[in-house]
């Protein structure tokens, strides 16, 4: 029989602790249910069925604009571990469904109903197979815990084509412009929510033969790539963009989340962590951006073509939306419908790379405030958006810069259709804004991707060495310590097992 909690725990993390006399009354009202983690009264909106439903459906549309890692015995031992974690927890009547994302960048999120992304880049920081399952762990938690569907009660909303650069990023920028269940993909479920499932997802672990230390140790490594990532930030005068969940929500030292593992793993008995299965798996995982990504395999049917435009002298690449007319007229690129009711253009300016791109834009278009003002952090650029009000419709504007040149868009629209959602439209060009690849010469060595392998230290072996001999750049030897569990400080030892970018 699978090991509870102490209800002692579990019953720390309610907001309200409800008198049985409530208890009885709500349950036989409409929309009340048994939560299957905490064993209490949740006042939703949402069948279970409903959830699983609605899940599928975010899923299928979500798979349509992600890159998909195409590794099948990495996915395959992903699920695996995600499954066998799963069958530890409270809600084994659903199916679970486990996707590597191909983003370098880290990040993991869950969907209703079961449906578990989590990004290949959060896996090359991992150093055994309980770090992976507590990882995955804490995301059935959310969905053991129904927290997509308790948030629900308090906001609606199903649109999910706003929230693409977020999972890839990891950024928690566009979560405002996103409905309910991206949102709380991008930006956590909250402080409260979040360590329940940090909680729940130690139990989990351990039930299913992990070490539930795990998880602190996880919080270890992502508060180490924060702190790396945060000095990088301010060396390159740019943003920082943080993980969400365990890497946001606790301090390294939680006092509770602490309580809570030590309530799972239980006296001397640590569980496993699985340390060569895990290296043998993951060896030859792409690091950084991947070159060699395949075509996807339904490559071979006939897809709807892209009103996507590229400039291949000033290397600039963005979707237009569909049936829009694309023409280079003088100092702008403009795009517009048939009926000429709405138009985005993009004209290019010289900017400071490190300036305010923000009052950049505010200069540009002569306005003093700016609407749902945010920054943007996509592709490798930075830039800025907002919205403009004037004596007509709202504009949309927002500069993306590379190097010392600006792209500038602005979204006018000229005789508005209400059946159409005009701002959603621009952000959908905007967000896909990037850098196009120059098309290099046939002649040309063709750029591979960077992979993980394991060596052998011996005793000369430093990570300043490592880097300096594997050409890893500025920052080679903070990324080899990161990945292998040793940021700031300290050496490999001889003999034991390492992380190489090759």
């Amino acid at each position: 029989m699978k090991k509870k909690m102490p209800f002692t725990f579990k019953k720390r993390f309610l907001n309200l602790v409800i008198p049985a006399t409530v208890i009885l009354g709500a349950a036989v009202l409409p929309g009340c249910a048994i939560n299957p983690a905490t064993g209490k009264i949740d006042t939703v909106t949402m069948t279970n069925a409903r959830e699983i439903s609605l899940g599928k459906e975010l899923y299928e549309e979500m798979i349509k604009g992600l890159p998909i890692y195409t590794d099948e015995e990495l996915n395959a031992y992903v699920d695996e571990v995600g499954q066998r974690v799963a069958a530890a927890g409270d809600r084994t009547n659903i199916e679970y469904h486990f996707t590597v994302v191909d983003s370098p960048d880290i990040n993991a999120f869950a969907l209703p109903g079961g449906y578990i992304f989590i990004n290949r880049g959060l896996i090359t920081y991992l150093q055994n197979e309980a770090q992976l399952a507590a990882v995955l762990g804490h995301e059935v938690a959310h969905v053991t815990a129904r927290h997509a569907v308790r948030q629900q009660s308090a906001r609606a909303g199903r649109n999910v084509g706003a929230v693409f650069a977020g999972i890839l990023t990891g950024s928690s920028t566009v979560a405002s412009a996103a409905a309910q269940w991206s949102d709380a993909a991008i930006a956590g479920y909250g402080r409260e929510m979040e360590l329940e499932a940090d909680g729940f997802g130690a139990e989990y672990i351990r039930n299913a033969g992990y070490s539930g230390e795990a998880m602190i140790d996880v919080i270890g490594i992502l508060k180490d790539h924060e702190r790396f990532t945060k000095q990088q930030a301010k060396d390159q005068k740019r943003s920082f963009v943080a993980y969400h969940g365990v890497f946001a929500t606790h301090p390294r030292n939680d006092k509770r989340l602490r309580e809570a593992v030590e309530s799972a793993d239980g006296q001397n008995n640590r569980g496993e962590l699985f340390e060569e299965r895990f290296q043998e798996k993951t060896e030859g995982l792409v690091w950084g951006e991947n070159f060699d990504r395949p075509a996807t395999k339904s490559a071979d049917k006939k897809q709807p073509k892209e009103n996507r435009y590229t400039h291949n002298r000033l290397g600039f690449t963005l979707l237009f939306p569909d049936e829009w007319t694309v023409s280079n007229k003088n100092k702008a690129i403009v795009g517009e419908p048939a009926d000429q009711s709405a138009s985005l253009n993009l004209t290019v300016a010289r900017v400071d790379p490190k300036g305010n791109f923000e009052d950049v834009l505010r200069d540009k278009f002569n306005v003093n405030l700016l609407k749902q003002s945010e920054p943007l952090n996509q592709f490798g650029l930075r830039g800025h958006t907002g919205i403009k009000s004037g004596e007509g419709n709202d504009e949309r504007i927002a500069i993306l810069v590379h190097g010392n040149r600006g792209y500038i868009l602005q979204g006018k629209v000229e005789q508005a259709d209400e059946s159409v959602n005009y701002d959603q439209l621009f952000m959908r060009s905007i967000r896909s804004f990037q850098p196009a690849r120059p098309q290099a010469p046939q002649t040309a060595k063709k750029r591979s991707s960077k992979v993980i392998k394991y060596v052998t230290a011996n005793q000369n072996t430093t990570f300043a060495r490592l880097a300096h001999q594997l050409k890893l750049g500025q920052y080679g030897e903070e990324q080899l310590r990161l990945i292998n569990g040793y940021y700031p400080r300290g050496e490999p030892l001889p003999g034991e097992r390492i992380k190489i970018v090759q």
